[in-house]
């Protein structure tokens, strides 16, 4: 059996792994690798934690959703959170599904009728109707704040202004998925990669004269804020917003019993290739309303709905050459160059090869023939190679030991495993001027400072023209010289000088996300941002004796890592990383952390559940807790407001501990009373 340590710090890699890649994804619209590894790698997670309960107690692995809203729109908050799915594969995650619901409800194996509907890979959008009259319309966001989008998606004929009916709600929000047919974009691929693209791109534009231009679709597919609520079922929904002339998705149905979910999942695959939209799997929902509101949420995800995804699309092609990019915290990553193929309905020529190791391990050649698959819009991934068509005269790959800068390169030392990391990184940092420039690109990428007009085409020119070396650069632009350049008129300058004084006011979360310090994501970034709460207080970090002090505190933080901690400490003792960081400091002002708490009737409350309850089960009253501003604790503390104790076979020693603390006990009969009340 192997031992606890390597164990954990297995995980923790694939935590920080799984993170970096739901940055790639939902904020810089620039996944690196496939849905399908993507979700094999979440679900490698998920069972290390189930076989290894004590995971659960090491990080939050909850994920991001969508990015952050950008600053062309106005900002409106979701009324209800725009959360992600968790997903299935197989039919075995299925019944998983079936079986959690069926536990949380406390229910002994009831068949759960559920509703079933296509999975549209689109543009998730809210219309918020108030007394049936559409006066918002929001993207996704971050999931809780979305941008105004309103005048775009009304450039969508079929998007209801009114509905004209007695029976709708004072406040109505419906959730719909926006999309261009296959058919449509034929006629703008030299525009846009792909669909999804299409778009995404155009919803974003400034003008909606802009968005019209585009023969956008949509299919309503769900509901956030309704009062009053009048939907007992999810298909009661569908049914009457297709009376009131909404767009839904026809293949949509009712599954009354666990067999016919694969009957379904397989007929709606077959047809796949044969519609004029894009889908990646089906949707499958608890219909029953009432179930849904108590099953409630986890962090990321609702409990009462599943994506069961399709398999990944493949196609055979050629190695042309292989190349080496490197990433901003040096990471050397080969790209294969293959002959243009097409694959899920895009042309693609390039394919990732991940690192050095999978390299080898797959013995990939210059001239191969290989199977790449592409599942979302992401870099396709080399699945293996045809060695039958293998030239006769090929060589193995040798993986370059040094940067593209001429630096070295090295493979990092697990101090658990005792085994190399498997992939090689520069250790030159900000001297090597191809993960300076990366870092640049970060720094001003959307979920950090968001300098609109400084996208990676002009970071890359500016950079080679001696305009930026680094961060706080950005703010001393010689607006003289960029005006001389081909392509830079007086009114492209202005909104450059515009976007750049801007972005010189911005929270203490995105900064500490912007700065790059390795395995520190969006999340990573709240947290250590509440922590601190001011910049004044970050930059304690800079001196040796203070750092030393704050990172052992850091290590009592849900969601602070072993990993994260030594990123912090690695990265400041770093003396470049901190002459930069504090030029960029002085250019800035960056506001304080204000953390969003819930109010409820367990408001910054820290409580414990021990034994069974009779109305509901134990995960229930957990999420009660929590979505009442409660937070829930593993283990008896003197940090603990109250222990919960249910009637059924409550852990006496748990008692015992919380009487010895002082803490309050709630016994069952009063937390129904405070339910209740």
């Amino acid at each position: 059996m192997e031992n606890k340590n390597i164990i954990i710090e297995k995980f923790k890699k694939k935590v920080e792994i799984l993170k970096e890649h739901n940055e790639n994804y939902f904020s810089k619209d620039k996944p690196t690798i496939s849905d399908s590894e993507y979700d094999k790698l979440k679900k490698n997670i998920l069972n290390l934690q189930k076989d290894h309960p004590f995971l659960k107690k090491i990080v939050n692995i909850a994920s991001l959703v969508g990015a952050p809203p950008s600053n062309k729109f106005g900002k409106i908050e979701h009324l209800v959170p725009m959360l992600s799915l968790s997903n299935a594969f197989d039919m075995k995650d299925m019944k998983d599904f079936l079986k959690k619901i069926n536990n949380f409800l406390n229910f002994q194996n009831k068949e759960i009728e559920l509703f079933s509907e296509p999975k549209i890979d689109g543009i998730s959008a809210s219309l918020i109707y108030e007394k049936g009259k559409l006066t918002k319309g929001l993207s996704r966001g971050d999931g809780l704040i979305g941008e105004d989008i309103l005048e775009n998606l009304k450039t969508i004929k079929e998007i209801p202004r009114s509905i004209q009916s007695k029976d709708v709600p004072d406040l109505l929000e419906i959730r719909c998925e926006v999309f261009i047919s296959k058919k449509d974009f034929n006629k703008f691929k030299d525009i846009f990669a792909n669909p999804r693209n299409a778009a995404g791109g155009s919803l974003r534009q400034k003008d909606s004269r802009e968005t019209s231009k585009i023969p956008l679709k949509y299919f309503a597919y769900g509901f956030g804020a309704v009062q009053p609520m009048i939907f007992k079922q999810q298909s009661e929904f569908f049914e009457k917003i297709s009376r009131w002339n909404f767009k839904t998705n026809p293949l949509s149905k009712i599954i009354r019993n666990t067999e016919k979910i694969e009957n379904q999942h397989k007929e709606v695959d077959h047809l796949r290739s044969s519609l004029d939209y894009d889908i990646d799997g089906l949707v499958y929902k608890v219909n029953d309303i009432s179930l849904q509101k108590r099953l409630g949420n986890t962090s990321n995800s609702p409990r009462w709905a599943i994506a069961y995804k399709f398999s990944a699309e493949k196609a055979l092609t050629k190695i042309k050459d292989i190349i080496i990019q490197v990433g901003r915290t040096g990471a050397i990553t080969p790209v294969a160059k293959v002959e243009p193929v097409t694959v899920g309905g895009v042309v693609v020529s390039n394919a990732t090869l991940h690192n050095e190791e999978e390299i080898n391990r797959k013995d990939v050649r210059i001239g191969d023939t290989i199977i790449i698959q592409r599942a979302g819009d992401v870099i396709p991934q080399v699945v293996s190679v045809d060695k039958s068509k293998r030239e006769k005269n090929s060589k193995k790959y040798i993986f370059p030991d040094k940067c593209l800068c001429g630096g070295k390169t090295k493979k990092e030392l697990s101090k658990s495993t005792k085994k190399e990391d498997a992939v090689r990184r520069c250790t030159k940092g900000y001297d090597c001027k191809y993960i300076a420039k990366e870092k640049l690109k970060h720094l001003v990428s959307k979920e950090a400072f968001n300098v609109d007009g400084l996208g990676k085409k002009v970071v890359e020119q500016f950079w080679n023209l001696n305009l930026i070396k680094e961060p706080a650069s950005i703010f001393e632009l010689d607006y003289d010289k960029i005006l001389k350049l081909e392509g830079w008129g007086r009114l492209s300058i202005d909104n450059l000088k515009k976007s750049v004084a801007k972005s010189q006011t911005i929270s203490l979360d995105k900064f500490i996300f912007s700065i790059g310090v390795r395995h520190i994501g969006q999340e990573n970034a709240k947290i250590l941002a509440d922590f601190f709460g001011s910049i004044k207080e970050f930059t304690k970090l800079f001196d040796l004796k203070h750092r030393n002090k704050i990172l052992l505190n850091l290590a009592d933080l849900d969601g602070i890592g072993e990993t994260q901690i030594k990123s912090l400490n690695n990265f400041f003792l770093n003396k470049t990383n901190n002459r930069i960081t504090r030029d960029l400091i002085s250019k800035l002002k960056i506001k304080n952390y204000i953390s969003q708490k819930i109010n409820g009737k367990f408001s910054n409350k820290k409580l414990m559940f021990t034994g069974g309850f009779q109305n509901m089960s134990r995960s229930e009253a957990k999420s009660i807790a929590e979505n009442n501003g409660g937070k829930v604790l593993g283990a008896i503390s003197k940090k603990l407001d109250f222990l919960v104790v249910g009637n059924s076979k409550p852990t006496k020693k748990k008692i015992d501990q919380a009487k010895q603390l002082n803490v309050k006990i709630i016994l069952e009969k009063e937390w129904n009373e405070i339910l209740d009340s």
